[in-house]
């Protein structure tokens, strides 16, 4: 696990500036405390930075190939190393370390563009290739890695995170007013977009290509979006997908350095727990949790459940409202473009205490993405039932009641459900999730935006939700969700949460193989009469406890709602001071502050709204 950079200058006789390179490099320090590589060339340089994994001693990048003419660097590991290995090595390859990364040049040269199809992994990779002088950048299958690039001023820059770029002298920094407005729809901005202008990140599953100052972009892979098992049985599906669990899991248990797992107590990371317990004597395995004081938001006695349940050495740690508040400072100054995922904050708390631990975390992350896991896909099953109700009914009396619920801060309490469904119910399919999911629908922002560019802000939802035409309605939004919500939020989320912690996680459920087989499966697999995860609760029967595998999805939330009222109350008074927005200019400040003052008196619950707010302004001061 690393993070990775490089300059690229149109002009080859232009030197690379060594101190400049060392600088974006060290800018993701904690993304590798342990050691840093570098090559410079005729107007190149290439950089990384190591968290040691595997080959601890050896394992040092760039690595190179064909007389130092291949030259790669790799953020991520290659799970599949071992077999592309005793492949290359049958060819007449040889190999000065153990390490996963160093497949990638000798793969490159036998296979050339078709490298990265044979890699199985989450990276994101560069190989710089000295004898075409072309620049080769790739992002694992399901984005969690990520990769930002930008071409300006003759200068190709690209970096594991975007503050790689935003580092570099005489870069455009300016805010797109596009991406601005998707990120107030879906609460983190959507690939190829980034915050700024001319600056982008790679989709999952894309090649990218820098060569005489031209760059090209295109897919080696992505989610199957075609060919439904429409007639595979429940008990084939079990074991299929059973199996691929197994296999997915022990792959990711190859490690050189101490490895655990996150358990919420939910049922993808006790499945995770479960498998791995196949594999490796239960009191081995380090399992970590949060326990927060704050009861509507805590999960932890489900999480002491599980451990005691297998008999995994178990770790927990309690926090307070003051331990997470405590935390929105550094996790600001760290954020490298706005996300508005409040429940980066205990991950970060999470993936703290974990790396005191242990170097490696497994975690359940795309469960919800794959098998129909999130409450918005029961509330879209309701919503065909509500759109056949009379107009008068739904609109004169229905949604009339449900605006007049008292507000409840609570943990997703009844009242936010509620009006979260009417905001989205009565638009089209594909949009009416991110209504769901996000915070200022298109309508809502044009009395918030200076700037509203309201006709683009969902047409990222539009093209996924009809790339997968071919499938059911619910496996289409599942793709969308795949797409937009997994790669742009959770594990953007993730990588970042854990990496400022310098801890690798890695996630079994998106190996790509099992994403395959489970994408194809009838949506009824997923969600059966209301039931979510069906499939995955079917095979964790007799494996989990009942309650486990039964109890309603919580979430990794923090109490929002309170705070803004409270303890955030004057930081958040602050940041959206009428002055300051009106001088910034993005916003109208009349109706930031009635947002606002709404919320404080307990007639609306703007809670995701005003954490949007929050978070971009704490970004914005952060990086202006």
């Amino acid at each position: 696990m690393c993070g990775i950079c490089g300059i690229i200058h149109s002009d080859k006789n232009k030197p690379i500036e060594d101190a400049s390179l060392k600088h974006i490099n060290r800018t993701m320090i904690r993304r590798g405390p342990d050691d840093e590589g570098y090559y410079i060339g005729d107007g190149v340089g290439i950089a990384m930075r190591r968290l040691s994994i595997l080959d601890v001693s050896h394992g040092a990048q760039p690595f190179f190939a064909l007389d130092d003419q291949i030259i790669s660097v790799c953020n991520g590991e290659i799970y599949n190393y071992q077999q592309i290995r005793d492949t290359l090595i049958q060819k007449g390859h040889s190999f000065r370390s153990n390490s996963d990364a160093e497949v990638i040049p000798p793969l490159y040269l036998e296979d050339d563009m078709a490298f990265v199809q044979k890699l199985n992994g989450m990276f994101g990779l560069c190989i710089w290739d000295e004898r075409q002088r072309k620049l080769i950048l790739a992002r694992d299958r399901m984005g969690q890695k990520s990769l930002y690039y930008t071409y300006q001023n003759g200068i190709f820059v690209f970096g594991s995170e975007l503050n790689v770029i935003a580092n570099m002298p005489n870069i455009d920094l300016s805010i797109s007013h596009e991406a601005l407005s998707k990120y107030l729809a879906y609460e983190y901005i959507p690939a190829p977009s980034t915050i700024y202008k001319g600056v982008y990140k790679l989709e999952p599953g894309q090649i990218l290509t820098f060569q005489n100052n031209k760059i090209s972009v295109n897919s080696y892979w992505d989610v199957p979006v075609s060919n439904e098992y429409s007639n595979i049985s429940l008990s084939d599906a079990a074991n299929r997908l059973t199996s691929l669990l197994d296999d997915s899991v022990q792959k990711r248990l190859i490690s050189d350095v101490p490895l655990g797992v996150f358990l919420s107590g939910g049922i993808d990371s006790s499945a995770i727990v479960s498998q791995m317990a196949k594999l490796r004597d239960p009191s081995t395995i380090k399992t970590f949790s949060i326990a927060f004081s704050e009861k509507s938001f805590d999960e932890s006695s489900y999480a002491r459940q599980v451990a005691n349940h297998f008999g995994t050495d178990h770790h927990e740690q309690m926090l307070s409202a003051t331990d997470l508040l405590d935390l929105i400072p550094e996790v600001s100054m760290l954020m490298d473009e706005p996300l508005a995922d409040a429940s980066i904050i205990p991950t970060y708390a999470l993936s703290k205490f974990t790396r005191k631990h242990v170097t490696v975390a497994l975690g359940g992350d795309g469960g919800d993405e794959l098998f129909a896991g999130y409450p918005t896909f029961q509330a879209d099953m309701h919503a065909q039932t509500y759109n056949r109700l009379p107009k008068w009914l739904c609109k004169g009396l229905i949604e009339p009641c449900i605006r007049a619920l008292p507000v409840n801060d609570g943990n997703i309490s009844f009242d936010f459900k509620c009006k979260q469904f009417i905001k989205g119910v009565d638009a089209e399919a594909c949009y009416r999730h991110i209504h769901w999911l996000g915070s200022f629908a298109p309508w809502e922002q044009y009395s918030l935006l200076n700037n509203s560019t309201s006709d683009k802000i969902l047409s990222d939802a539009y093209r996924y939700y009809y790339a997968a035409q071919k499938m059911s309605h619910g496996n289409k939004l599942l793709y969308m969700y795949k797409k937009l919500y997994l790669a742009g939020d959770i594990l953007t989320k993730v990588d970042r949460a854990s990496m400022w912690a310098s801890l690798e996680v890695r996630a079994p459920f998106l190996d790509h193989e099992l994403v395959g087989f489970v994408s194809r499966l009838p949506y009824h697999l997923k969600l059966n009469h209301g039931q979510m995860k069906f499939l995955l609760k079917h095979i964790m029967k007799g494996v989990l406890p009942h309650n486990i595998i039964s109890r309603p999805k919580k979430g990794f939330g923090i109490p929002v709602a309170k705070w803004v009222k409270g303890p955030l109350k004057s930081m958040i008074s602050d940041l959206l001071a009428p002055d300051k927005i009106k001088r910034e200019g993005y916003f109208n400040p009349s109706a930031v502050s009635k947002l606002l003052n709404d919320h404080l008196s307990g007639s609306v619950d703007n809670r995701k709204k005003l954490w949007t707010l929050l978070i971009f302004e704490k970004w914005l001061g952060q990086h202006k």
